[in-house]
């Protein structure tokens, strides 16, 4: 079993938003001409996971939707079947829905269609803070509000409000919230949109969790 699979469902999300998300991943793995076996091996997980996201009997979590839009070349609001009127260069806090997935909620606050992706993340204590990401591409991110811990290789860091990180993608790296009302962070990132690009997902194993000594 892959390591992503072992991840539990969020209880957050609606029968609406499986209703949306499932025939879009079915949709564009077929637009890439990928068999169910190679779009699940570049993403991190087994076949049976993936037919199982596409068959709206599993929620996918935020950064699984985040690696199987870079397979697919979209975004995450594309995977959510989230549609942005043009290319306009202004986002109004006024369309920014907030989109729950794997327990962290988010919004859309860049352009689609971009190299990059712009988010405002809300990351909820305890969630998702033993998955280690390993992608192309960067990543930068701006605590707004509580404090974050931050992994990087074997480095670890707490960033408190007004702290920032900007660091290449393909170190090691997992964030989770460092107090119980959780954090909220900006958080970009590039977008290398290729059928080969992947995001390795699993729970640590070398490490001790984000809130202990290494």
């Amino acid at each position: 079993m892959s390591t992503a699979e072992g991840m539990n469902p969020s209880p957050q999300g609606t029968a609406d938003d499986l209703h949306v998300v499932a025939p879009q991943l079915r949709a564009l793995r077929r637009r890439e001409s990928l068999t169910l076996e190679a779009a699940a091996r570049a993403a991190g997980l087994s076949p049976a996971h993936l037919s199982r996201l596409e068959t709206g009997q599993r929620q996918p979590s935020l950064p699984m939707l985040l690696a199987l839009a870079r397979i697919y070349g979209t975004t995450v609001s594309g995977l959510l079947g989230e549609t942005v009127p043009g290319r306009d260069a202004v986002v109004h806090a006024a369309d920014m829905e907030p989109t729950a997935a794997g327990g962290w909620t988010y919004w859309q606050a860049g352009g689609s269609g971009r190299g990059m992706q712009a988010l405002r993340v809300h990351v909820p204590y305890g969630s998702q803070g033993d998955i280690v990401r390993v992608h192309p591409g960067e990543e930068w991110l701006h605590v707004l509000r509580g404090r974050l811990r931050l992994r990087l290789g074997d480095s670890a860091h707490v960033l408190a409000p007004g702290d920032s990180a900007h660091f290449d993608s393909l170190t090691p790296h997992r964030i989770a919230a460092a107090d119980r009302d959780g954090a909220e962070l900006l958080f970009v990132h590039t977008l290398l949109q290729s059928p080969t690009a992947a995001l390795c997902l699993g729970p640590a194993t070398q490490h001790p969790p984000l809130g202990e000594t290494p």
